[in-house]
């Protein structure tokens, strides 16, 4: 199941969670949905609980053509707490500014549903058409900024995607002598769907990065692209990997409910010209990494 993007869902954001989309292969909307997920979904036939693109309601006779979607709501698994709180660092009417802990993840994805920024967010200041601006990694603290309305989404969303704010990062790791300060650091980053790990390949380099060290293992990271965990790989291409990494350079298998080593990075700042108000904005995240 997938979520939708790009058209409003005719089903509403319900407890802090919107709608499940599924892209069909055609035929028989029951069958389809008890093959591919199981009794649960075809249940959700039978009870009236899954809906069309138009909003009427898929019935156990429905037959749909390739390529049609459905809605419904999935069903939240059982999660471990983080038990982090979320603190908002800015509020008005188009944008909540929060201060986002480690371990907790932007959007809901896979195991992670209920115990994301987004849906905490939603339910907590009753904000149903909250969405985020752009994302954190889940083992990332900072500064994250989410729209309030579908309305001005956009708007924000584009800043990001053009790269027109300007981020700071903080982390830390070991030190080496023998490299010299500022570096930046260009590469090409790759992160495909099935692997944990993003990684560096010859070509066109789409990734960089202004590595500068502040002392004492302490490090300003300013990203001027935005790949997928494009720090972590850029200082464990280094040799220096951020503290705290469970995937970079090796993959370590952490439990679930281990809370006790936060990935020593921290997105420390947001700058930009709003696109809706004019105003420079600039927010600074509260939290400090460890020593």
């Amino acid at each position: 199941m997938t979520r939708g993007r790009g058209q409003s869902a005719p089903l509403p954001v319900r407890d802090g969670l919107g709608p499940a989309r599924v892209r069909l292969r055609g035929g028989s909307v029951l069958v389809e949905l008890a093959d591919r997920f199981g009794e649960e979904a075809a249940a959700k036939v039978l009870a009236g609980e899954v809906v069309c693109a138009d909003g009427s309601t898929v019935t156990p006779a429905t037959v749909l053509p390739p390529n049609s979607y459905v809605y419904l709501y999935r069903d939240v698994p059982d999660e471990v707490p983080v038990p982090f709180d979320v603190p908002v660092l800015y509020r008005d009417e188009n944008i909540v500014v929060v201060d986002k802990p480690h371990f907790l993840a932007t959007t809901p994805r896979g195991g992670h549903v209920a115990q994301t920024a987004l849906v905490r967010l939603r339910r907590s200041l009753d904000l149903p058409e909250l969405s985020p601006a752009h994302r954190l990694d889940r083992l990332t603290a900072g500064v994250l900024l989410f729209t309030v309305r579908r309305d001005v989404r956009g708007a924000y969303q584009t800043l990001f995607a053009r790269g027109e704010v300007r981020k700071t990062y903080l982390a830390r790791a070991a030190v080496d002598p023998t490299l010299g300060f500022p570096i930046v650091l260009q590469s090409r980053i790759i992160k495909r769907r099935s692997q944990l790990q993003a990684v560096e390949e010859s070509g066109e380099s789409n990734a960089e990065t202004l590595v500068e060290h502040l002392g004492d293992g302490l490090y300003r990271l300013t990203p001027r692209t935005g790949r997928t965990h494009q720090l972590r790989v850029h200082m464990a291409s280094l040799g220096l990997p951020i503290l705290g990494d469970s995937l970079y350079p090796d993959v370590i298998d952490v439990a679930p409910d281990d809370f006790s080593r936060p990935l020593q990075l921290l997105a420390q700042s947001l700058e930009f010209d709003d696109p809706v108000s004019g105003l420079q904005r600039g927010f600074e995240t509260k939290r400090m990494l460890a020593e």
